[in-house]
């Protein structure tokens, strides 16, 4: 692939402006600065790195995402109240398209993929998919046995006409919830800590499938999902 295709595929603008920042000897491919916008480079290996301004970025053919979501961000791109979470990434990502794998509301925390393959994408958003995410609950009031035990066997959400139930429902302490659900309906977490007779006040995702939250990587902050955490992802 010659050097103008792997900055436009990799989100650095359109055709013109990537043979530009070539032009401009901004680009490195392996260490050496390259005005040839027409070179060739291998890119299946994925070992291929580049610089654009002095920073290094890896090629990668689609992007793999994990992201700490701080509180304040919404999962769009057009948020109406709260902040973009897009605006958390280099803005490379979202000129390749990279989309949130399922979202977290604006207060939720913690764990967010984010990808540009629509495959990827779908496999991990749809309902037959049943992938378990582990959410950690502060309740305003103390946990008892009754709640935990009607979590796990099912409450009737508002507008529902089946119960859902927690995949694992326990107490980290009096105040703290870790709960496993398999699905992904509006506000569920919260609804279901609800209709159990509690309240949620602060809601954390700390794992999805078998690849769980970093705890090196800070609220706000990013970084490529390797094949590790992809295996992981999938084993889970």
């Amino acid at each position: 692939m010659n050097l103008e295709s792997i900055l436009f595929t990799q989100g650095f603008g359109s055709r013109r402006q990537c043979r530009a920042l070539i032009g401009d000897a901004r680009v490195s491919i392996q260490g050496a600065i390259c005005t040839d916008a027409d070179a060739d480079f291998a890119v299946d290996s994925g070992a291929l790195r580049f610089s654009v301004d002095g920073i290094e970025w890896p090629y990668r053919e689609h992007a793999y995402l994990l992201l700490n979501k701080p509180a304040g961000y919404e999962c769009s791109r057009d948020p109406q109240h709260h902040l973009c979470v897009f605006s958390l990434l280099p803005p490379q990502f979202a000129e390749r398209g990279v989309q949130c794998v399922g979202r977290l509301d604006q207060d939720t925390t913690g764990l967010l993929l984010l990808s540009d393959d629509g495959k990827f994408v779908h496999q991990f958003t749809s309902p037959k998919r049943k992938v378990p995410k582990l959410y950690v609950a502060t309740t305003r009031h103390p946990l008892d046995d009754a709640q935990l035990a009607a979590l796990r066997d099912g409450v009737l959400l508002h507008g529902e006409t089946r119960p859902s139930a927690a995949l694992e429902a326990q107490a980290r302490d009096t105040h703290t919830l870790a709960l496993t659900v398999l699905e992904g309906k509006y506000h569920q977490v919260k609804r279901m800590i609800a209709a159990s007779g509690n309240r949620c006040e602060a809601l954390h995702r700390e794992r999805i499938g078998g690849l769980a939250l970093p705890a090196s990587l800070a609220p706000g902050a990013w970084q490529w999902l390797d094949d590790t955490g992809l295996a992981a992802l999938r084993a889970g």
